[in-house]
């Protein structure tokens, strides 16, 4: 930048001194048109006529007393008409006089010479130019942050997958057992839809860290499976509404395991927000192009200051937890499905709700 401001002065500077060689170079021009219009017919003109002929770049204007244009010189027709050049002082320099006889006077203006007028726009072709390699340098600073931020996730997520594997491989294996040696116990079979769970969470996991496959699905079945794994696992206090989703089929590209999980967040965060008894309600509306999925409690609501970093990574509002649930969502949905998740609105005392809008399939 101080390279910069010393390149805008200096160039500042030669356009000054640009302007005052024009000026002196116009009142000998003037001067020169002076002795041409009075020199007798045997006066040699030759000297004052080259004066006049080297003027190639300044454009030249010659006015009577109303400001019509009577002569030019380095003008475009186009510019060429009856304006009154004596109110035109912010574009036009001059006048300089020419005293034609008594009753008669005419007057010189000029404009900035085409180099005069190019140098002028230099700094802010300067400024220009910095002001594209500070975006372009922002840009690839962001992009390569966001970059590092993708691998952090996907190293995450498979690591995580990873780690799971083992000990999942490990239950599954003492609950084949334990069925066999306890073929009528009830509590066997309610440990293998645990273990299946678990498998099913790495397997979500596993999903997060490579690209997921899209099919075209009906989105009630994803979201009436979340729910009622959900049911079973809530206080009898706390009602999910869902008899809106009955008999309505909307067909949208998605990753079933995926956008169920994300549901299932959604829906832990919404009974996390109910204190007592409470109402998690699920609503579908479209439009043309999407399909929008509200999921709305009566719960505690969240404060305005709160709800500006509820995306953000390990940033949370409980006692107990990692900060990860919200963006993770926001990624499978955003990144993943191409759709948006984000808070529709919250108010304190009131409840909150959250939206999720996916693209309709061209079935839909």
């Amino acid at each position: 930048m101080f390279i910069v401001a010393i390149s805008v002065l200096f160039t500042n500077n030669l356009a000054r001194q640009l302007q005052d060689e024009e000026q002196k170079n116009m009142a000998i021009w003037a001067d020169a048109t002076r002795q041409l219009i009075f020199a007798d017919n045997d006066a040699d003109i030759d000297f004052v006529t080259s004066i006049i002929e080297k003027n190639t770049t300044i454009p030249v204007y010659i006015c009577d007393e109303q400001g019509k244009i009577l002569a030019s010189r380095n003008v475009e027709e186009k510019g060429l008409s009856t304006f009154n050049f004596r109110l035109s002082t912010t574009k036009h320099h001059g006048p300089i006089e020419l005293k034609i006889d008594e009753n008669t006077t005419q007057y010189i203006y000029w404009d900035d010479s085409r180099l005069l007028t190019q140098l002028r726009y230099v700094p802010y072709a300067q400024f220009a130019l910095i002001f594209i390699f500070i975006a372009i340098a922002v840009i690839t600073m962001l992009t390569g942050q966001r970059s590092e931020e993708n691998l952090l996730w996907v190293g995450l997520s498979k690591e995580t997958a990873h780690q799971l594997g083992t000990p999942i491989s490990s239950l599954n294996a003492w609950q084949q057992l334990l069925a066999e040696a306890y073929p009528n116990d009830e509590y066997v079979p309610q440990m293998k839809r645990d273990i299946d769970r678990l498998q099913m969470i790495a397997d979500r996991f596993q999903k997060i860290g490579s690209e997921p496959e899209l099919k075209e699905m009906n989105l009630i079945p994803v979201v009436e499976d979340a729910v009622t794994y959900m049911r079973s696992r809530i206080s009898s206090r706390i009602t999910i509404n869902d008899s809106s989703l009955q008999g309505v089929s909307r067909n949208v590209y998605l990753n079933a395991p995926l956008l169920k999980w994300v549901i299932e967040n959604l829906l832990k965060n919404a009974v996390d927000a109910i204190s007592g008894e409470g109402t998690i309600s699920l609503q579908i509306h479209e439009n043309e192009h999407d399909v929008m999925l509200d999921i709305a409690d009566n719960g505690k609501g969240i404060d305005i200051k709160t709800q500006r970093h509820i995306f953000e990574p390990g940033f949370t509002s409980k006692e107990r937890g990692w900060g990860l649930g919200l963006p993770l969502a926001k990624r499978i949905v955003e990144q993943y499905h191409g759709g948006k998740l984000l808070l529709k609105h919250s108010q304190p005392g009131v409840g909150t709700t959250f939206r999720i809008v996916l693209e309709k399939s061209e079935n839909s």
